[in-house]
C-alpha cells in the first residue's frame, strides 16, 4: 500500500507538473541535439541538464573544438543549460551529420571538462584514441524502406510481429557472433546469424549490448551513453536494419537493457557528468556499487526518473524494440543489493526496510509507460529474489512485469552435475527447482545463459564432457569414441528439454549453448585487479580469439555437435505445433529415486525422463489424463541426435490406454524407457513417423502436418 501511494504521488506530480506521463517520457524530444527554431530561424537545439556546472559550450569538429561566443549555453532555473545554433545561410546544419561533439563545462571547484553529451544517439572510437567522442547523427535524407545506405536514415519496411503465446528466446550478441575472431556488425549478424535463429524454430532475440559501454569485457553491462547504439558494430541505422530483418522473419526482438547501474567512468559516461557524484546518482557510499565497482541511480530523483523512462521510450520508438530484459533488477530492489544476502521467502524480507522503494516505484513506472504506450510490449525481469507480485500488473500494486527470469533452475543444473553422481541424482528435487515459481507469475525458465558461458564458469556441456570435448566429439566411424562424451551428450538433451518443458512458462537459450559450443566466453583484456576483492586478474593480452561463436562445429557431418543442434531445433518445433511451453495442464505424476524416472504432462504431450545411468526398463506404465491411443513424436534416442534407435519414431508403435488410477492419473499406457533416454508421446492422431521426410519436416520430430495448435 506504501508503494502504491508513492506511485500515484508520484504520476500525480508528473502530470500537474510536466504536462502528463507521455510529454515526461519523451525527455529525447527535448534534451540532447533536436532540431527545432529560434526566433523564426530554424537549427539545432542542444539542451543538457547539469545543475551544478558553472559554464557549459558546445565543442567539435564543427568549430574546431574551440567555442566561438555563440556556442554557450544558457543555464534555466532548472539547472538544464539550453543554447540554440540556427542553419548556415545555405541551409545546411551548423552541426553536420556524423561529426564529433562534445560539451565543454566548468565545475563547481572550477576545473573544466570536456563530455559526451549525456543524451547523445551515438559514440565512437578512433583506431588510434583512448577515449570515446559524441557523434551528432543526423542523416540528411531518408531512405526508402529497408534501403540500408550511408547518409541515409533508414526507414521500417516491416510491423512488428504479434505477442507470442510463449516465448523461446535465443540470447545473444551481436559482436561475439562471428564464426572468426573479431567484432562482428549488426549486418553481418542480420545475414548471417538470424537465419540460424529463424530455422532453429525460436520465435526472439534478446540482444546484449546495445548501449554503448567504451569496455568491450563488460559484456554491455557498464553502460557509458544510455541513448547510444554500440558503435563497435555499426551505426544506428544497421542496428535498424537488424532489428526490420529479424520482424520480417516474425521474430520478436528483445533489448538487454541496463538500468540498474551505470559504468563509473567519468571521461566517456555520465558519472561525475556536472563534477558532482551525486545528480543521476546517489551520492557518496550509497551511489557506489561495490561488487560491480559501478554507480547506482537515485531512483526518486525527478531527472534520473526523466532520463531513464525516456531512454526505455526511446529504444522502443527509434528502433522497433518489442520489449526489454531488465538487467540487474535484484540489485535496484534492496539496499543490499542481494549481496551476501539469503532469500527464504519470508515477505519480511520484500517488505521492510530493505527494499529501495524508489527504485521498485520506478519499476511500476516503467513498466506502466511501456505496457500503455506499447500494448504488445514484454518486459523480463532479472530477479533472483522472488520478489511477491513481481509479474502482476502495476494496476494490482504489482511490479508490472511479464516474465520473472527462473534464475535458480541454472545453478540446480551446476550443483546437480558438480556435486553429485548419477546415482545420486535426486528427481524430486529437480522438479522441484523448474516448477518452484510463485502462482499467477510467469517465468522465463532456462539451463543455461550467458553467466554460465563466461571464463570463469562452465557451460553445461563442458560439466558434461569436459576436455573430452576436445578430442572425442568425432561422429562414430570418423574418430576415436568416448562413453563421458556419450553419456554427455545424452543427458545435454534431457536437461534442456525437461527445462523448456517444466522450468515456466517460455524458454531462453544463450547463443551456441543449443549445440554444446566446446569453448567459454573470454573478451578480449588486459591485466586487472578485482574490485571487490583487490585479487591480480591476469588478462589474455587483448585477444578475440575466445570471444566468436564456432558455428563450423553445428555445421560439420562429422561431429556430434550437430546431434546436439538437431535436438534443439525438434524441442522447439515441438511446442510450435503442440504449445507445450505455456500449456495450463501441467501435472507431474511421478518421481521416482529408485527408477530415476521422471513423467508429467505438459498440454497434451506426455514426457517421460529415465535418468538412469544403467537401467532400462521394459513395459513401463505411466499415467495420463487422456485416454489414448498414444504415438512417438519426439525420441532423444533417435539417430539423428546421437542416439542408438531403442525408442524410435520408425517403429511406428501405438500405444493403448488403460482406464483406471495410476499415479492419480484417469488412465495409463506402458512404455520402453531406456536408460538416459527422454521421449515425448502425442495423440496418435497427431503424429505422423514420416513427418521429416516431407518438404516442412523437422529431423526427427513425428509431428503430424503443423500440428493442433501450431503457432510461430
Amino acid at each position: 500500500q506504501y508503494r502504491w501511494n508513492v506511485f500515484k504521488n508520484i504520476r500525480s506530480a508528473i502530470d500537474q507538473n510536466e504536462g502528463g506521463f507521455e510529454k515526461f517520457t519523451e525527455g529525447y524530444k527535448y534534451y540532447g541535439f533536436n532540431r527545432g527554431e529560434c526566433n523564426g530561424q530554424t537549427g539545432i537545439w542542444y539542451r543538457e541538464w547539469a545543475p551544478g556546472a558553472k559554464a557549459l559550450a558546445l565543442v567539435g569538429d564543427f568549430n574546431n573544438w574551440t567555442p566561438a561566443d555563440s556556442h554557450w549555453a544558457f543555464k534555466n532555473q532548472f539547472g538544464t543549460w539550453e543554447l540554440f545554433l540556427p542553419d548556415m545561410p545555405d541551409g545546411t546544419p551548423a552541426i553536420p551529420h556524423r561529426t564529433k561533439v562534445k560539451c565543454r563545462l566548468e565545475t563547481a571547484d572550477g576545473h573544466w571538462m570536456d563530455k559526451i553529451p549525456a543524451w547523445i544517439k551515438w559514440a565512437t572510437q578512433e583506431w588510434n584514441e583512448i577515449l570515446f567522442n559524441g557523434v551528432h547523427w543526423d542523416p540528411p535524407e531518408k531512405g526508402a524502406p529497408g534501403e540500408v545506405a550511408e547518409n541515409k536514415a533508414y526507414t521500417f519496411k516491416y510491423p512488428r510481429p504479434p505477442k507470442p503465446r510463449a516465448l523461446r528466446i535465443y540470447e545473444c550478441h551481436v559482436g561475439m557472433s562471428s564464426q572468426e575472431p573479431k567484432v562482428n556488425s549488426y549486418l553481418e549478424f542480420r545475414k548471417d546469424v538470424l537465419p540460424r535463429i529463424r530455422a532453429l524454430g525460436y520465435n526472439a532475440i534478446q540482444i546484449m549490448a546495445i548501449q554503448e559501454h567504451s569496455y568491450y569485457g563488460s559484456f554491455g553491462y557498464h553502460v557509458t551513453n544510455f541513448f547510444g547504439v554500440s558503435s563497435r558494430c555499426g551505426t544506428p541505422d544497421e542496428l535498424k536494419a537488424l532489428v526490420d530483418e529479424a520482424h520480417r522473419m516474425g521474430l520478436v526482438v528483445l533489448m538487454d537493457i541496463v538500468h540498474s547501474h551505470a559504468s563509473k567512468n567519468t571521461n566517456d559516461g555520465i558519472n561525475m557528468f556536472d563534477g558532482t557524484d551525486g545528480m543521476y546518482f546517489h551520492g557518496g557510499p550509497r551511489g557506489n556499487h561495490w561488487m560491480w565497482d559501478s554507480r547506482c541511480f537515485n531512483y526518486g530523483n525527478w531527472e534520473t526518473m526523466r532520463f531513464l523512462l525516456s531512454n526505455a521510450r526511446w529504444w522502443m520508438d527509434e528502433y522497433k524494440f518489442d520489449g526489454y530484459r531488465f538487467d540487474g533488477v535484484t540489485s535496484m530492489m534492496y539496499h543490499h543489493h542481494g549481496l551476501s544476502y539469503t532469500f527464504t521467502g519470508n515477505y519480511g524480507e520484500y517488505f521492510g526496510m530493505n527494499t529501495d522503494v524508489d527504485a521498485v516505484v520506478y519499476l511500476m513506472l516503467v513498466n506502466n509507460l511501456l505496457h500503455d504506450m506499447f500494448p504488445s510490449c514484454i518486459s523480463i525481469g532479472e530477479d533472483v529474489s522472488g520478489m511477491p507480485s513481481f509479474c502482476r500488473p502495476w494496476h494490482e500494486g504489482g511490479v508490472g512485469f511479464d516474465y520473472r527470469l527462473q534464475m535458480a533452475i541454472a545453478d540446480k543444473w551446476i550443483e546437480v552435475m558438480k556435486l553429485h553422481d548419477d546415482f545420486a541424482w535426486n528427481m524430486g528435487n529437480i522438479v522441484h527447482t523448474l516448477t518452484n515459481r510463485r502462482y499467477a507469475e510467469a517465468c522465463v525458465g532456462y539451463a543455461e545463459s550467458h553467466d554460465q558461458a563466461l571464463v570463469g564458469d562452465k557451460t553445461i556441456a563442458f560439466w558434461l564432457m569436459d576436455k573430452d570435448m576436445y578430442d572425442y566429439m568425432a561422429v562414430p566411424g570418423m574418430g576415436p569414441q568416448s562413453l563421458i562424451v556419450d553419456r554427455g551428450i545424452a543427458l545435454h538433451k534431457m536437461i534442456r528439454l525437461i527445462t523448456i518443458a517444466l522450468g515456466g512458462e517460455s524458454y531462453l537459450n544463450f547463443m551456441g549453448n543449443e549445440f554444446g559450443h566446446p569453448e567459454w566466453i573470454d573478451f578480449p583484456r588486459v591485466d586487472s585487479y578485482d574490485p571487490s576483492t583487490g585479487r591480480f586478474v591476469p588478462g589474455n593480452g587483448g585477444s578475440l580469439h575466445l570471444c566468436r561463436r564456432r558455428w563450423d562445429l553445428a555445421d560439420s557431418d562429422f561431429l556430434k555437435y550437430k546431434f546436439l543442434n538437431a535436438f534443439d531445433r525438434a524441442m522447439c518445433h515441438l511446442d510450435k505445433a503442440f504449445g507445450y511451453v505455456c500449456a495450463p495442464n501441467t501435472y507431474i505424476s511421478r518421481k521416482d529415486e529408485g527408477d530415476k524416472l521422471i513423467v508429467f504432462e505438459r498440454g497434451d504431450l506426455v514426457f517421460v525422463f529415465n535418468f538412469h545411468p544403467t537401467q532400462s526398463f521394459m513395459d513401463y506404465r505411466v499415467g495420463c489424463r487422456e485416454a489414448g491411443p498414444y504415438k512417438l513424436v519426439l525420441s532423444s534416442d533417435e539417430e539423428v541426435f546421437g542416439g542408438y534407435r531403442n525408442i524410435t519414431k520408425e517403429t511406428d508403435a501405438t500405444f493403448q490406454t488403460t482406464p483406471g488410477n495410476y499415479d492419480n492419473r484417469p488412465h495409463s499406457f506402458q512404455v520402453y524407457a531406456p536408460a538416459r533416454t527422454c521421449a515425448v508421446y502425442a495423440p496418435a492422431a497427431w503424429a505422423d513417423k514420416d513427418a521429416d521426410r516431407k518438404p516442412h519436416g523437422i529431423p526427427g520430430l513425428a509431428v503430424k502436418d503443423l500440428g493442433p495448435y501450431f503457432s510461430r
